[in-house]
């Protein structure tokens, strides 16, 4: 496939920025599309350029570093993927591509496609940890008892992977998707009693301090979310607020 790629190029948060064209040819559609911008950066350096800068981990879907907006969308013209798990055969022969970074006054960009995401970090320090004693009595974890209900929608909140999609597709940046799983995680079980009702206070007390907006219930980031975390977990997040303030 022939393409034409217009991506976002910025030294730094300070810097406004701008839409560069490119056009690359002989694109595999079997190629990931970061094996696709790899394979652009070798030909921008051949030709005495500077490579596009653009974040990436694992590239199994994992780690959530590949946060692109592809032509409107987080993660790209997909559902259930990351930007790593996005193939070219999504695309046409001729088409035109637009790739920004990810969009939001708490995700500042560092450079080209990469933005800081740290404000999740700080989110999770504020409250994502439970206390355990290590004294050598520890409970076995097997020991406790959790109904399967309860584990498995704890599962699935903990399969979030702080990539940002949710943030970059709502219309307010809001990060309560992120926050509602990172609370419901440890609010579905008992070992996430202890510090039930500060963990919530401070991460969202955090989260609003980082600038993300609020949630109006749109949905968007349910749809764009790469590993389908559920709205159910906002509702849960805002139930444990409203009882870690009575």
């Amino acid at each position: 496939m022939n393409l034409k790629l217009k991506i976002w190029r910025q030294n730094g948060a300070n810097d406004e920025g701008k839409m560069v064209d490119y056009s690359i040819s002989d694109v595999s559609p079997d190629m990931s599309f970061l094996e696709m911008l790899d394979v652009l950066n070798e030909q921008i350096i051949s030709e005495g350029g500077e490579p596009v800068a653009f974040d990436h981990d694992c590239r199994e879907g994992i780690c959530g570093m590949c946060s692109l907006y592809i032509n409107g969308e987080a993660h790209g013209p997909d559902r259930g993927i990351t930007t790593c798990q996005l193939h070219m055969r999504k695309f046409k022969d001729g088409d035109t591509i637009y790739i920004e970074p990810f969009r939001a006054k708490a995700f500042p960009v560092i450079k080209d496609l990469v933005v800081d995401r740290s404000s999740f970090d700080r989110i999770q320090h504020a409250g994502g940890f439970i206390s355990v004693n290590t004294s050598g009595n520890t409970q076995d974890a097997n020991a406790i008892p959790i109904s399967k209900h309860a584990a498995d929608e704890a599962m699935d909140a903990a399969t979030c992977i702080g990539c940002g999609a949710c943030v970059a597709t709502c219309k307010n940046s809001s990060a309560m998707l992120f926050v509602g799983a990172k609370v419901s995680q440890y609010a579905l079980l008992p070992q996430g009693q202890v510090e039930a009702a500060d963990r919530v206070k401070n991460m969202v007390a955090q989260m609003d301090l980082e600038g993300f907006g609020n949630c109006t219930n749109t949905g968007a980031c349910e749809v764009e979310c790469p590993k389908g975390i559920s709205l159910d977990n906002i509702a849960r997040m805002n139930r444990e607020f409203l009882k870690a303030n009575i």
